[in-house]
């Protein structure tokens, strides 16, 4: 990276919707993405090692190198030429907050070259405007659970400690699936009763989240709005959530807009990710498993010299 100064920022996975919270509703995960970045003279390098090392842009369309641009804008500075190292352990396009980690990973870190002048609320909305919506970006930034409403461009949240002894199981499929394919077979109206349905539930869950309730978590995570319509997108959903359910999981949801299938766990969690796999497999999915762990931290400065 040369003699210039070298900003080096963890951002965690995250997952989204967590069933009813549908856009809402996000929680960090212990799988992070690093990125490297430091000024140098005019042009921009970037380099990818890890998870989309094969996908992602390495010129002005990287969206980390976007996000860093935004913040130079903010502040009305010229950009200057940047060295970027992006060491990625998110999988892309699987339902786990990899753009929004890119989006978070180059806002942090320019925040940080230029002085940190821009505070956390102000980053929080610039990545929502990146991004489109905050469910992903606002864990990724801050931690933790989050519930987050956008209201004229401006960002409110609210973000709990996710309970003790809470994880989570992910069953990764060996396909990607973009969030715009996702978001295209949802209905643009849903009837009261479904409009009520999810509302009850995803305040159950926040209920439940907070006072650590996770008996509550296998009715409190039930969803309409959203996963029916996404289920033959992720061939064998359905009987993969009812494997992990069979096999002691609290309560099971599509990842974000998938096509990661994720589990909340309290225990089990060997016996739910060899169930999960064995059922992908049966709909002819390859997919890969871990057990994943709530984090209280959202995007880190680790290293600055």
């Amino acid at each position: 990276m040369g003699m210039h100064k070298t900003i080096r920022v963890a951002v965690p996975a995250t997952t989204a919707n967590m069933g009813p919270g549908f856009d809402c509703l996000g929680m960090a995960l212990n799988l992070y993405n690093e990125i490297y970045m430091s000024i140098s003279g005019d042009k921009l390098s970037i380099e990818v090692e890890g998870e989309g090392a094969m996908d992602i842009s390495r010129d002005e369309q990287n969206i980390v190198y976007r996000a860093a641009r935004r913040v130079y804008a903010e502040l009305g500075q010229p950009v200057p030429g940047l060295t970027i190292k992006l060491v990625n352990k998110i999988p892309t396009s699987r339902g786990l907050g990899s753009s929004a980690a890119a989006i978070v990973g180059g806002l942090t870190a320019a925040n940080r070259l230029t002085g940190e002048r821009l505070s956390q609320e102000r980053l929080l909305e610039l990545a929502t405007e990146l991004e489109g919506h905050p469910d992903n970006v606002a864990p990724a930034l801050l931690g933790g659970i989050v519930i987050s409403v956008l209201q004229d461009s401006k960002v409110h949240y609210l973000r709990i400690a996710p309970p003790a002894g809470l994880n989570t199981v992910v069953a990764i499929p060996d396909f990607p699936l973009s969030t715009r394919a996702a978001r295209e077979v949802l209905p643009q109206r849903v009837s009261l009763q479904e409009a009520v349905f999810n509302l009850s539930r995803a305040a159950l869950l926040v209920g439940a989240l907070c006072e650590k309730r996770l008996d509550l978590l296998q009715v409190a995570g039930q969803d309409v709005l959203h996963q029916p319509h996404r289920a033959n997108l992720v061939p064998g959903m359905k009987e993969v959530m009812a494997a992990a359910r069979q096999a002691g999981a609290l309560n099971v949801t599509l990842s974000g807009a998938g096509p990661t299938v994720i589990a909340l766990t309290c225990g089990a969690e060997e016996a739910v990710a060899a169930s999960m796999q064995h059922s992908f497999k049966q709909a002819g999915v390859n997919c890969h498993t871990k057990v994943l762990i709530p984090t209280i931290d959202g995007a880190q400065i680790i290293w600055f010299n």
